[in-house]
């Protein structure tokens, strides 16, 4: 859509900018490494995992957006098949999607072959609104052919797709954000979406605790799948983030992008 670039990237500049500002003034944790090393691996991993997806698009004839489009044209999926108003699929669209990502995130830690390339994200040591953008690119490349399926399969509208995305690296950046939010806040918000507090929980070393809060937007899948942990067990001041070993390998970016390859 003719708009669509300058929405997604419009947005993810202007809430990274924002959270990291938030982070920088009012921060729930200090810091284990220093920002600048870290800074410099997790954002050269997102310029790394956006050249792979415009590889992709390369490659491919059709990304998420695109098979909405392509989805629509052929008459295919769920949505294309029944006559709703645009909004409601629009609005079911994104419930289901996220689900869809609640579901793929489950995966990613139950399938030990998968489990390899997603603690790339769980070795970073703190907790920041770059972690949040921190995959490595094959991980990103497998959601993007696992989020093409669901789109196909939904018949998914394309507005949807692109609402959905550009909420999904929001709310991903929000509780990903090292900033603190009052008690009382997070104790309403996190009844429907997923808090810095509670997301920070599924980064413990504590493996109880990182397979649980799984969630990305929404909290009720967490609730409802009876995967949600309330609190870290160690306290949000004192627990360890990271994985089970821990060093300063992490913030190195040749490091973290051979993680999966090997034997540790």
């Amino acid at each position: 859509m003719e708009y669509e670039l300058l929405l997604r990237l419009g947005s993810f500049l202007g809430l990274f900018a924002l959270f990291a500002i938030i982070e920088a003034k009012a921060p729930r944790r200090a810091r284990t490494q220093p920002r600048q090393t870290r800074w410099f691996t997790n954002l050269s991993i997102i310029v790394i995992d956006s050249l792979t997806l415009r590889l992709m698009a390369l490659v491919m004839p059709l990304l998420a957006v695109g098979a909405a489009l392509d989805a629509e044209a052929q008459g295919w999926g769920w949505f294309n098949n029944v006559d709703l108003p645009v909004w409601v699929e629009v609005i079911a669209a994104i419930l289901i999607l996220d689900l869809a990502i609640w579901a793929q995130h489950v995966m990613f830690h139950k399938v030990p072959i998968l489990w390899r390339l997603h603690r790339v994200h769980h070795a970073d040591r703190d907790f920041d609104v770059t972690t949040a953008l921190r995959f490595h690119p094959v991980e990103i490349a497998a959601s993007m052919f696992i989020k093409i399926g669901m789109v196909y399969l939904l018949g998914a509208p394309a507005l949807g797709v692109i609402l959905f995305e550009v909420i999904l690296n929001g709310s991903a950046m929000f509780n990903h954000a090292n900033m603190r939010l009052p008690l009382g806040l997070d104790k309403w918000l996190r009844l429907v979406l997923v808090t810095p507090d509670m997301h920070r929980v599924h980064h413990s070393i504590h493996r109880d605790e990182t397979d649980s809060n799984y969630g990305f937007c929404l909290s009720v899948w967490d609730r409802m799948f009876r995967t949600y942990t309330a609190q870290p067990r160690d306290g949000h001041d004192d627990m360890v983030i990271g994985l089970q070993w821990q060093d300063d390998n992490p913030s190195k970016l040749g490091w973290s992008l051979m993680l999966p390859f090997r034997r540790r």
